[in-house]
């Protein structure tokens, strides 16, 4: 058996030559979405959950739940390695949620090599923390590639432990697009020499470690033009995550690492309708 070129695998630029246009039109579909929401009174932009400028929520607000009474919540979390991107990027991330009734929190964090990826699952535990004490509500999180395994990160978290007074179900769904939750296989790549992972931490920071509670949902998706070894990331957590009594869902979705996540900016793709699904399902 030929051996895995991991540094292939897993560099997704090279893979997808045509980023940069796929970015830029991000970063305008991004900057419309959110003054079209300015426009309607349904965007709090800049909201600080932390001590570092980066450490910020863009919070979208549905026209109106679909169900009446407080929207259901959900936070998307960015990918990039952990090293590049930022919320101005997928703003319209929100938009299709946000047409199924669901208010959509958009995340920040500082990026490596300035922090750990440690520090960056801790930040985003206080940005979930930040809204359940803002909003008084559980939260749905979604998030793609280094937001994926964010996303994981944050339903596999023993909330009791580590905030006493935060609810153990604080993030009880995730739904994690073209994910990292072994990151083993990065310690030898160029890129680590930003992540600074060592065998020993880059294990205890795989989700697919973690003990997850019984009864959380989680989907693992990806692109069905993403590499063998994304799509091998989503199946052995999906696995391992449901042999311990979680509800998890593997699928393969049009597109490639990039293009995968157009449409979350529909309110009628099937990927927002699941998404909508598990959200709405959060007891309140």
């Amino acid at each position: 058996m030929a051996a895995i070129d991991y540094e292939a695998e897993y560099n997704v630029r090279a893979s997808v030559p045509e980023h940069p246009e796929i970015f830029a039109r991000w970063a305008r579909d991004a900057e419309d979405y959110r003054a079209e929401a300015l426009k309607r009174d349904r965007a709090e932009l800049g909201l600080s959950y932390g001590d570092t400028p980066r450490q910020t929520l863009d919070l979208f607000l549905p026209e109106a739940p679909e169900a009446g009474g407080p929207a259901p919540l959900a936070i998307f979390l960015h990918g990039g390695y952990w090293r590049a991107l930022d919320p101005s990027y997928f703003s319209h991330s929100a938009r299709g949620l946000n047409g199924r009734g669901v208010a959509v929190a958009v995340a920040g964090y500082d990026l490596c090599p300035i922090v750990t990826i440690a520090a960056i699952v801790e930040q985003i535990r206080r940005a979930c923390l930040f809204l359940w004490q803002r909003l008084g509500r559980r939260v749905m999180v979604y998030g793609h590639s280094a937001g994926g395994h964010l996303a994981a990160a944050m339903v596999a978290t023993d909330w009791r432990s580590l905030y006493p007074r935060a609810p153990p179900d604080l993030v009880p769904v995730g739904y994690a697009i073209s994910g990292l939750f072994d990151l083993s296989p990065l310690t030898g790549l160029t890129m680590n020499q930003d992540l600074r992972l060592n065998a020993e931490e880059a294990r205890r920071m795989s989700p697919l470690f973690w003990l997850v509670a019984p009864g959380r949902a989680f989907d693992a998706v990806v692109g069905d033009g993403e590499s063998d070894e994304f799509k091998r990331q989503s199946q052995t957590l999906a696995q391992a995550w449901r042999q311990v009594g979680a509800e998890t869902r593997y699928q393969e979705l049009p597109g490639n690492h990039f293009t995968v996540i157009a449409p979350l900016a529909d309110p009628q793709s099937a990927m927002v309708l699941r998404l909508a699904e598990l959200a709405q399902g959060i007891k309140p």
